[in-house]
């Protein structure tokens, strides 16, 4: 990816061809033929799931916007190709909770910390009405169709139901820790990310608890609505500072890479991965300059203060 230190995002696209039957293979094998092939094709009739290639890595169903690589911007781009129309959008009928492939999808991009979120709204309903926002694109993580990128003319995936995709974790049964709600304080260096991995629900669960409409704008002493009213232990404990040195091989070292990526500190190049290396200590200590750490104190090692501020979540 050109931009690993932008956040992570998904693409939604429609293949402008039926769904269901036989159209699954032929389809994967054209796109891969003329190479505007995404890392994801999917058949909401079928529940089908194809991968054409790594999620980390970019896809080619994007044009480019000027010299900028569209298909190659944030952490991942993961570009899903949908069977189906955009005047006709897929998600009419639709349910999650029948369609484990699907819910298998949108969990991978959770994974990948893709926020429950659509940044630029919902998708066009008309060829007309696409809104190609440069700021938008380049600078906030969550769910995109195509008619919001820009440098790109199409207009898919039509209107489809934001309700439905990326939908809230209780999708096919899953379901936050039950129905009573409490009250959380925002700290400083918080994100609705990390308060809902701390509360063990969705970032779209409390969006809809409190009327979010700014996802990414959080402010120090607001009270939000939070799942249940005790928050799980979800940070990892500090290490001790002798844990990173060259040679350590760890999921904490990734964990620790993709919350530096995920503050806009990262350093790297490829990655993160469970090797220490020095592109770990650059982004850390990029992130101490960011707590206003300098000179020798922003040496990229971490310490007890600055790591559970950056709130490593537990492997």
């Amino acid at each position: 990816m050109d931009t690993p230190g932008n956040p992570p995002r998904a693409v939604w696209h429609t293949t402008e061809s039926p769904a269901g039957g036989g159209y699954f293979s032929s389809i994967a094998a054209y796109l891969i033929r003329v190479g505007a092939e995404p890392q994801v094709i999917y058949d909401p009739v079928t529940d089908q799931l194809g991968q054409l290639g790594p999620l980390t890595q970019s896809g080619r169903a994007l044009r480019n916007d000027g010299s900028r690589r569209t298909n190659r911007e944030g952490k991942v781009n993961i570009q899903v190709e949908v069977l189906g129309r955009a005047a006709s959008p897929w998600t009419a009928g639709f349910d999650p909770a029948k369609k484990p492939n699907f819910r298998k999808l949108i969990a991978a991009m959770r994974a990948h910390g893709i926020p429950d979120v659509w940044p630029a709204g919902k998708p066009a309903a008309t060829a007309s009405t696409a809104r190609r926002d440069r700021a938008t694109w380049q600078s906030k993580g969550g769910h995109y169709g195509h008619s919001h990128v820009p440098g790109n003319d199409h207009w898919d995936p039509g209107n489809i139901d934001t309700a439905k995709v990326p939908g809230g974790a209780s999708s096919g049964g899953d379901s936050d820790s039950g129905s009573s709600t409490g009250t959380y304080t925002v700290q400083k260096g918080d994100t609705l990310s990390s308060i809902a991995t701390k509360f063990k629900t969705t970032v779209a669960t409390l969006v809809s608890l409190n009327g979010i409409k700014d996802p990414n704008k959080l402010s120090v002493g607001q009270k939000l609505k939070v799942p249940g009213s005790t928050p799980a232990p979800s940070y990892e404990p500090f290490p001790g500072a002798a844990f990173f040195h060259a040679g350590r091989n760890s999921p904490v070292i990734t964990a620790m890479g993709r919350r530096l990526v995920a503050e806009g500190c990262g350093r790297y190049s490829q990655g993160p991965g469970p090797n220490w290396t020095n592109a770990d200590k650059a982004s850390y200590a990029a992130f101490q300059r960011k707590l206003g750490y300098s000179g020798s104190d922003a040496d990229g090692i971490p310490g007890k203060s600055s790591w559970e501020k950056l709130r490593v979540p537990n492997v």
